[in-house]
């Protein structure tokens, strides 16, 4: 569905060119040796980052572990950090690319993912009846990722599940945005045609998503 167009929220804009002039702030002083501004950057990101990581590999612990390893990259190439573009991208791209290479290097191919276990320690949320049929949705959103070609699935994960934007997107992966643009049409492309497919061959069907994959 298509949002209205409303009139620009200024004091909202005026935030967050506050913030964006801050955390430049905070970098020019990393840069400079300062690690408290660099912790503060740490604190800023950190949970998203890991949050990122995770939809690649299952275990938090892992995710945890290679946001860190993250974050000691980022700080020994914050020389290398081009001061008039945004920060954030630029750590996630590093974050993302440091988790792909992990992969590659394991040879993993499972992706995991669409639906992570966050909430693994709470009991079942009693309004749902059932829930080995959340369990199920998982498992099939699981088998229809793993058939989506990688370049394609990164994509499709960080903007429907991560919500980047396309122009983040692209700076993180080092691609034209018209680029990105593309390989999401085609990844949820991809999605709905396997999809479909799986749901016609079972006896028990899952009701097919609409506008991209399905939300947790």
């Amino acid at each position: 569905m298509l949002k209205t167009m409303t009139e620009p929220d200024l004091e909202l804009e005026s935030d967050d060119l506050a913030s964006a002039v801050n955390e430049s702030r905070l970098v020019e002083e990393a840069r400079r040796g300062n690690r408290q501004a660099f912790g503060e950057l740490v604190m800023r990101y950190e949970r998203r980052l890991i949050r990122v990581i995770q939809q690649f590999v299952k275990s938090p612990e892992l995710a945890e572990d290679l946001a860190q390893e993250t974050f000691m990259k980022v700080y020994e190439r914050l020389d290398q950090f081009d001061p008039s573009r945004r920060f954030g991208p630029w750590l996630f791209r590093i974050g993302v690319n440091q988790t792909l290479d992990y992969i590659r290097r394991r040879k993993r191919r499972g992706w995991w993912l669409l639906f992570t276990d966050r909430n693994s320690e709470k009991s079942p949320d009693p309004e749902i009846v059932d829930p080995r049929q959340a369990m199920d949705l998982q498992q099939e959103v699981e088998a229809v990722l793993e058939q989506i070609p990688e370049n394609y699935r990164i994509v499709l994960m960080l903007r429907d599940l991560q919500n980047f934007s396309t122009s983040e997107i692209a700076t993180m992966l080092d691609r034209k945005e018209a680029t990105i643009r593309w390989r999401l049409a085609e990844a949820r492309s991809m999605f709905q045609e396997i999809w479909v497919k799986r749901r016609d061959s079972t006896s028990s069907p899952v009701p097919v998503p609409s506008g991209g994959t399905p939300a947790a």
